[in-house]
């Protein structure tokens, strides 16, 4: 697989796969100086790039993009009908008490507090993540678990309201973690690290790993 730019994995006549850093938005956002972003970067230098599903600015890694409205079509419906598989790496405070399990918390969005996402068993929407911890370090308040995370659904600030609502907020988090986390740590501490799809035009599977930077 070429290495065509810093930002950019893999690139053929029906997808992109791209690398998000942490801080960058995956599309334009209101307001002034918010223009910059992932989505324009790609198009730079492959002007039929679609964004076919989008990262959190705070989030860094793997991002899909298709190469003009068919395949865009075709891998959106790849999204929908859960074809695709997503692997995140997350740091998140504390000591996960199991080593694998799920959440299972519907999710909706904060009125009084937006962009914020909460858990509303009333009118939320479904949401599972599932989860396993790779590693244990530390103990009191510097005790942390790294952890992979697999979204079956994909609701907007999923695995970050997923894990604060277990008492494990993500090393980080500017919106969920105390805030005294986001102080001390520069950047969150959650990674889109693999990606796997049955390419739109040969139907044959591929997969897509990125370094986790932390």
């Amino acid at each position: 697989m070429p290495h065509l730019s810093p930002a950019i994995l893999y690139a053929d006549d029906a997808l992109i796969v791209a690398d998000k850093p942490a801080g960058l938005l995956s599309v334009p956002a209101g307001g002034e100086g918010r223009q910059d972003c992932l989505a324009g970067r790609v198009q730079a230098l492959y002007s039929d790039a679609l964004i076919v599903h989008r990262l959190d600015m705070a989030t860094s890694g793997l991002v899909l993009l298709a190469r003009g409205p068919e395949m865009l079509r075709r891998l959106s419906l790849a999204f929908e009908q859960r074809i695709i598989g997503k692997h995140y790496i997350a740091l998140v405070h504390g000591h996960l008490a199991v080593d694998a399990g799920e959440i299972a918390l519907p999710l909706g969005d904060d009125p009084d507090n937006r962009p914020r996402q909460i858990v509303d068993p009333l009118r939320g929407r479904r949401a599972l993540t599932r989860y396993r911890v790779i590693s244990r370090s530390g103990a009191g308040n510097n005790a942390v678990s790294r952890v992979e995370l697999r979204p079956v659904t994909g609701r907007t600030h999923q695995l970050r309201v997923h894990l604060m609502s277990i008492g494990h907020a993500i090393v980080g988090d500017p919106l969920y973690a105390p805030p005294e986390s986001a102080a001390r740590y520069p950047r969150m501490h959650l990674h889109a690290a693999g990606l796997a799809l049955i390419h739109p035009q040969t139907r044959v599977p591929a997969c897509f790993e990125s370094a986790v930077p932390f």
